[in-house]
Protein backbone atom coordinates (compact mmCIF):
# COMPACT_ATOMS: atom_id res chain seq x y z
CA UNK A 1 0.00 0.00 0.00
CA UNK A 2 1.42 3.25 -1.25
CA UNK A 3 2.15 5.95 1.58
CA UNK A 4 -0.79 8.24 0.33
CA UNK A 5 -3.42 4.95 0.67
CA UNK A 6 -3.17 4.72 3.79
CA UNK A 7 -6.91 5.88 4.21
CA UNK A 8 -7.97 2.27 3.21
CA UNK A 9 -7.12 0.63 5.97
CA UNK A 10 -10.18 3.01 7.49
CA UNK A 11 -12.58 1.93 5.13
CA UNK A 12 -15.67 0.48 6.27
CA UNK A 13 -16.08 -1.53 3.75
CA UNK A 14 -13.01 -3.47 4.64
CA UNK A 15 -14.90 -5.51 6.24
CA UNK A 16 -18.04 -6.21 4.49
CA UNK A 17 -19.25 -8.05 1.77
CA UNK A 18 -16.95 -6.47 -1.65
CA UNK A 19 -19.26 -7.59 -3.79
CA UNK A 20 -21.96 -5.31 -3.28
CA UNK A 21 -19.08 -3.01 -4.09
CA UNK A 22 -19.12 -4.41 -7.59
CA UNK A 23 -22.69 -4.67 -8.15
CA UNK A 24 -24.86 -3.63 -11.09
CA UNK A 25 -28.20 -1.94 -11.17
CA UNK A 26 -30.19 -1.16 -8.39
CA UNK A 27 -27.81 -3.71 -6.33
CA UNK A 28 -25.30 -1.08 -6.20
CA UNK A 29 -27.31 0.97 -3.65
CA UNK A 30 -26.46 -1.59 -1.41
CA UNK A 31 -22.87 -0.34 -2.06
CA UNK A 32 -23.30 3.03 -1.97
CA UNK A 33 -25.04 2.69 1.80
CA UNK A 34 -22.33 1.40 2.80
CA UNK A 35 -20.65 4.70 1.87
CA UNK A 36 -22.54 6.69 3.84
CA UNK A 37 -20.89 6.47 6.80
CA UNK A 38 -17.68 5.65 5.88
CA UNK A 39 -14.68 8.26 7.22
CA UNK A 40 -12.69 8.01 4.51
CA UNK A 41 -14.90 8.78 1.94
CA UNK A 42 -13.49 11.72 0.46
CA UNK A 43 -9.95 10.00 0.03
CA UNK A 44 -11.43 6.91 -1.60
CA UNK A 45 -13.84 8.96 -3.93
CA UNK A 46 -10.11 11.17 -4.94
CA UNK A 47 -8.49 7.75 -5.20
CA UNK A 48 -11.12 6.41 -7.96
CA UNK A 49 -11.41 9.57 -9.70
CA UNK A 50 -7.32 10.88 -9.75
CA UNK A 51 -7.24 6.68 -10.77
CA UNK A 52 -9.47 7.04 -13.53
CA UNK A 53 -11.01 3.66 -11.42
CA UNK A 54 -13.76 2.33 -13.99
CA UNK A 55 -15.67 -0.45 -11.93
CA UNK A 56 -17.33 -0.69 -8.98
CA UNK A 57 -18.74 1.74 -5.61
CA UNK A 58 -16.30 4.24 -4.48
CA UNK A 59 -16.33 7.08 -2.06
CA UNK A 60 -20.42 6.83 -2.52
CA UNK A 61 -20.64 6.96 -5.94
CA UNK A 62 -20.99 4.36 -8.97
CA UNK A 63 -18.70 4.20 -12.21
CA UNK A 64 -21.60 5.70 -13.66
CA UNK A 65 -21.83 8.85 -11.33
CA UNK A 66 -17.99 9.38 -11.56
CA UNK A 67 -17.62 8.88 -15.36
CA UNK A 68 -20.27 11.93 -15.37
CA UNK A 69 -18.80 13.68 -12.86
CA UNK A 70 -15.30 13.21 -14.94
CA UNK A 71 -16.90 14.63 -18.14
CA UNK A 72 -18.27 17.74 -16.16
CA UNK A 73 -15.11 18.46 -14.70
CA UNK A 74 -12.31 17.86 -17.17
CA UNK A 75 -10.04 20.66 -16.48
CA UNK A 76 -9.62 19.17 -12.26
CA UNK A 77 -6.20 17.79 -12.16
CA UNK A 78 -6.34 16.31 -8.79
CA UNK A 79 -9.28 15.11 -7.07
CA UNK A 80 -7.46 14.67 -3.77
CA UNK A 81 -6.95 18.22 -3.62
CA UNK A 82 -10.14 19.75 -4.36
CA UNK A 83 -12.40 17.76 -2.50
CA UNK A 84 -10.21 17.80 0.71
CA UNK A 85 -10.26 21.85 -0.30
CA UNK A 86 -14.00 21.12 -0.23
CA UNK A 87 -13.97 19.67 3.48
CA UNK A 88 -11.97 22.06 4.76
CA UNK A 89 -14.41 24.50 3.87
CA UNK A 90 -17.17 22.33 4.96
CA UNK A 91 -15.96 22.11 8.33
CA UNK A 92 -15.59 25.94 8.46
CA UNK A 93 -19.14 27.24 7.74
CA UNK A 94 -19.77 24.60 10.67
CA UNK A 95 -18.33 26.92 12.54
CA UNK A 96 -19.91 29.69 13.91
CA UNK A 97 -18.01 33.24 12.31
CA UNK A 98 -16.87 34.32 15.93
CA UNK A 99 -15.16 31.05 16.12
CA UNK A 100 -13.10 30.92 13.32
CA UNK A 101 -9.25 31.39 13.15
CA UNK A 102 -7.98 33.46 9.92
CA UNK A 103 -6.07 31.03 7.40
Amino acid sequence: MQNNEKWAVRAKCRTGDADALFAEGAAQNAGTAVCTACPVRTECLAHALDGRIEFGVWGGMTERERRALLRRRPAVSSWRVLLEAARQEHRLEDVPAAGRRAV
